[in-house]
């Protein structure tokens, strides 16, 4: 994978599993708990470092997670997905995870443009002070853009799934709104000789001028 790991909208709400499937936080509802703010300051003393991991492997990590986690919520079936966490991710059992997710479901959210789509990094990927590979980013699609920031432990030199938030915003461009019956009606005209911007305008003729 171009690196081995040190051995040491209503759909806008971010689902995560961070730290070891023990916080599980739906929109981080009543605040950061204490022990996890603790760790956040701790991190904050010891500077992360920027992760030895080429763009093959970055692809093959975010593509494969967000794809488990699409199929684990097209089917209700998250086995797999927690198969491909680290023991710590493990911590929560698949009906956990189906529960966690339960809200993707109802909305039938689509992760499957990811298979074709080259993501974009907001945050490059970087080792954090407890070892844990830390990336974020989103893949341009329209009309919902997949945002996503993931966290892999390292087991047995393979980066292990660690924790998992998306969500999905408004991205790209969207086609109009279909005109309603009462819309005026473009009036024929010679097609201009460059490309126009007023679309459905009507096209005044030039005079020829008088000498």
């Amino acid at each position: 994978m171009g690196s081995h790991p040190p051995k040491a909208c209503s759909c806008a709400r971010a689902w995560r599993v961070f730290l070891g499937g023990l916080v599980v936080a739906l929109g981080l509802v009543g605040g950061v708990p204490p022990a996890v703010a603790q760790t956040a300051k701790a991190s904050e003393k010891v500077q992360a470092k920027a992760a030895q991991i080429d763009r093959n492997g970055v692809l093959i990590l975010v593509r494969g997670t967000l794809l488990a986690l699409d199929q684990a919520n097209k089917t209700g079936n998250y086995t797999v997905l927690r198969d491909l966490g680290s023991a710590n991710f493990q911590g929560k059992s698949a009906a956990e995870l189906a529960e966690i997710f339960a809200n993707h479901r109802r909305q039938g959210l689509d992760f499957g443009a990811v298979a074709v789509l080259e993501p974009q990094l907001t945050m490059l990927p970087r080792i954090e002070p407890n070892g844990m590979l830390h990336m974020a980013g989103f893949f341009p699609s329209a009309p919902m853009q997949v945002n996503f920031e993931l966290m892999f432990e390292p087991v047995n030199r393979q980066w292990k799934i660690f924790g998992v938030a998306v969500n999905l915003t408004p991205g790209g461009p969207q086609a109009p709104e279909t005109p309603g019956a009462g819309s005026a009606k473009p009036v024929d005209a010679t097609p201009p000789s460059a490309p126009s911007t007023a679309v459905g305008a009507p096209t005044k003729k030039s005079r020829p001028a008088k000498p």
